[in-house]
C-alpha cells in the first residue's frame, strides 16, 4: 500500500537534531564515543525544591487525571508573579496567560490559530528552524529577515518597511537570539512595535533565553509601551530551570488573542500533568540565587568552549547570552557543515553548522554549553590534538 503524504509536508524534512542525534548514537553504539555541543537540553538538574514538589504531588491519588487545557490557577498566578518580578509587566493570570506544553508546541498553535493559503509570516535568517517549519505546514509563504553580523543581528526595520507587506500576518522574533546570542535592548523592541503597528502585523516573541548569561536584566517584549496590541510572547522553563523535558512553556498577551489559541490548542493537545504543573510552581517563586548559581557554571563553561572554538581558528563575537557560541569559521573550510563535518570525524566532537539555521549561518558554527567541564576539557583536549595533526 503507497499512501502519499499531505501535501503540507511537501517542503519540511525531518528536524535536523532528529536526524543527527540518531547517527550520533550510532557512532556511539560503534564505539565512537562522540562529545556532542550540539543542542541546547540542559544537563543540569532542576533545583531540589522543584523535584520534591513533583513528588509530592504525584504521591497524591487525585493527581492522575486530565486537566484543564488552561492550566491550574496556582501554575497561571505563579507565571504572572513571575513576569511582574523580572520583567515589571502585568499580566491578568485568569485570561493573559495560557500554560503551554513547551514553546516549540506553541509556535505550532500559533501558527494554526491565524495561518493559512495566502498569508505571508517573516522570519529571521539566521533562526530557529522551527519558524519555518510552522509557517510551511500552515500553508502560508515564508519571508525571511536577514540578520547580519555587520548589522549586529539585528533586524533593517526601514528596509523590510519599503517592501510590499500587505499579506504579513505574523513575524517572528526571538531575543536574546537563537543561534547568535544577540541581546535586543529597549529601544530596539520600542522601534519593533512601532513597526507593527504601522503595519498591522502581529508579533510574536520567543524569549527562553533572558536569564542565560545575560548580564542586563532580562526584558519582555511586553514591557514596551503598545506591544500588547500587537504582541504575544512565548517563554519557557526549559533552558532558564532545567527542566527542557519536563515540557513547560506559555503564552502571554492580549486575552482575544490567547482565546484564539486556547480555541486550537484545545483540540490538538490536553491538560499539562497536575505533578508538572505544581513543579513548575515552585520553579517559578525561585530567587536570584538560583539564577546567579546557574550562570556560575555556564561562565566557567563558557571559558572552556570559548577555548575549544579559538584553537580551531574560529572568532566569537563578544557579549553573548544564552546556552550556546556562535562564532565565524576560520579560513580552510568552506562553511559551518564542512568543519563541523571534520571535527566530528576527526576530533570525535560534534559542533552545530550555522547552516541549519538559514543561509545567513552557513560562514559559522554554533557549540552548546550543555556538557560538564569535565567533558568540555576532554573536548578542547581532542580538538588541539586534531588541530596539531592538521599543521604537522
Amino acid at each position: 500500500m503507497n499512501i502519499p503524504i499531505a501535501s503540507r509536508l511537501a517542503h519540511t524534512g525531518e528536524y535536523y537534531f532528529s536526524r543527527k542525534l540518531r547517527e550520533l548514537a550510532a557512532l556511539n553504539a560503534a564505539g565512537a564515543n562522540i562529545i556532542s555541543l550540539g543542542i541546547g537540553s540542559p544537563d543540569l538538574p532542576p533545583h531540589p525544591s522543584v523535584i520534591a514538589a513533583l513528588a509530592a504531588s504525584a504521591a497524591q491519588p487525585t493527581a492522575h487525571g486530565y486537566q484543564g487545557y488552561q492550566g491550574t490557577p496556582a501554575l497561571r498566578g505563579a507565571m504572572a508573579e513571575f513576569y511582574q518580578r523580572h520583567y515589571g509587566v502585568a499580566l491578568d493570570p485568569t485570561a493573559e496567560i495560557l500554560p503551554l506544553l513547551g514553546s516549540k508546541e506553541g509556535l505550532m498553535h500559533i501558527g494554526m490559530t491565524f495561518l493559512e493559503a495566502g498569508d505571508a509570516v517573516l522570519i529571521p535568517n539566521p533562526g530557529y528552524p522551527t519558524y519555518r517549519a510552522v509557517a510551511e505546514i500552515c500553508g502560508a509563504e515564508v519571508r525571511e529577515y536577514d540578520l547580519t553580523e555587520a548589522a549586529g543581528w539585528l533586524p533593517d526595520l526601514d528596509a523590510l518597511a519599503a517592501t510590499d507587506l500587505s499579506r504579513v500576518k505574523l513575524m517572528l522574533v526571538n531575543y536574546p537570539h537563537m543561534p547568535t546570542g544577540t541581546a535586543a535592548d529597549l529601544p530596539f523592541l520600542t522601534r519593533l512595535v512601532a513597526f507593527a503597528t504601522a503595519h498591522n502585523i502581529l508579533l510574536v516573541h520567543d524569549n527562553p533565553y533572558g536569564f542565560i548569561l545575560n548580564e542586563t536584566p532580562p526584558v519582555s517584549l511586553l514591557a514596551v509601551p503598545g506591544a500588547r496590541e500587537v504582541a504575544i510572547e512565548l517563554n519557557s522553563l526549559s533552558k532558564s530551570h532545567n527542566m527542557a523535558g519536563w515540557r513547560v512553556g506559555l503564552l502571554a498577551g492580549r486575552a482575544d488573542v490567547i482565546a484564539n489559541v486556547l480555541r486550537f490548542k484545545s483540540n490538538m493537545d490536553s491538560g499539562m500533568f497536575l505533578p508538572v504543573q505544581q513543579a513548575a510552581v515552585a520553579a517559578l517563586a525561585l530567587g536570584d540565587e538560583w539564577f546567579r548559581e546557574l550562570n556560575a557554571t555556564y561562565r566557567a563553561r563558557r571559558e572552556l568552549v570559548l577555548e575549544l572554538l579559538r584553537a580551531l581558528g574560529c572568532q566569537p563575537a563578544p557579549g553573548q547570552t544564552g546556552l550556546f557560541i556562535w562564532a565565524a569559521v576560520p579560513a580552510g573550510f568552506a562553511d559551518g557543515y564542512a568543519l563541523s563535518d571534520a571535527v566530528l570525524a576527526e576530533a570525535r566532537v560534534f559542533l552545530t553548522p550555522g547552516g541549519i539555521f538559514g543561509s545567513n549561518g552557513l560562514g559559522y558554527i554554533r557549540a552548546s554549553l550543555c556538557q560538564p567541564e569535565a567533558l568540555l576539557r576532554e573536548a578542547v583536549l581532542r580538538v588541539k590534538s586534531y588541530r596539531l595533526k592538521v599543521k604537522s
